[in-house]
């Protein structure tokens, strides 16, 4: 009986074109070749990550819960999803208090109250707009690529694995603010294409394409990275 490569839901076992050999019940892969998984998972995360972002704008509800009576809230036409005034969120998002409702990653609530859940949640909340848009598009640039190439499955894991270690590195290092967004997650991913791009660099055919756009991540990650610091030291604890 065939064998079938279960993410690409294609059988291959019958394939004698391929370059090379392969024994009874291996797969051989071209490098290169043009067949790719259609990324689904991807997408989906970055679907889950803006709805959770409105779900906190929601429950947020500026013009109800702000102290000034809803006067310092930033884009008031929007109602209860409008955000909060810029001296306490300059990113355009919820207050540190409803972040840390849904689940922000705090040092003395998961260590002393035993939270540990919120290692896990930490990775889907936005300390704003500006936060979020910078992730989200992070992860289509690079999450897409990666997808399209390995399966869903090898990036869905390396992207929780990465965002659980990314929470436990926050919680260990940045004791005294709140901790939220899927930075970790997204530097496993980097992580990910880098190697990649290491162990296949005899077989691309563009090699500066490739170094430069790889670089140019690299650095865009880097100034991504600032921008969590500076996240994280703006978001303290209530």
């Amino acid at each position: 009986m065939a064998s079938g490569d279960l993410e690409r839901g294609k059988n291959i076992s019958n394939n004698n074109n391929n370059r090379g050999s392969y024994s009874s019940g291996s797969y051989y892969v071209e490098p290169g070749s043009d067949q790719q998984w259609t990324s689904w998972l991807i997408p989906m995360f970055v679907v889950a990550n803006v709805a959770v972002f409105i779900v906190a704008m929601y429950i947020n509800n500026c013009p109800k819960n702000n102290w000034e009576g809803g006067r310092g809230c930033v884009a008031r036409f929007l109602g209860r999803l409008s955000f909060e005034p810029l001296k306490e969120n300059p990113l355009f998002g919820p207050s540190s208090s409803t972040l840390q409702k849904l689940g922000a990653l705090e040092w003395d609530k998961v260590v002393h109250e035993h939270q540990g859940w919120r290692l896990i949640t930490c990775i889907w909340l936005h300390a704003g707009v500006i936060h979020l848009l910078a992730n989200m598009l992070s992860l289509v640039f690079i999450g897409i690529r990666l997808e399209q190439q390995f399966g869903f499955v090898r990036v869905g894991f390396v992207y929780l694995l990465s965002g659980f270690g990314g929470s436990i590195l926050s919680a260990l290092f940045i004791q005294r603010s709140i901790s939220v967004g899927a930075s970790g997650a997204l530097f496993g991913l980097l992580g990910a294409m880098l190697s990649e791009l290491l162990a296949n660099w005899s077989i691309y055919t563009n090699k500066v394409s490739w170094l430069v756009s790889s670089l140019g991540l690299f650095c865009y990650f880097v100034l991504n990275l600032g921008g969590q610091s500076a996240t994280n030291f703006l978001l303290k604890p209530v």
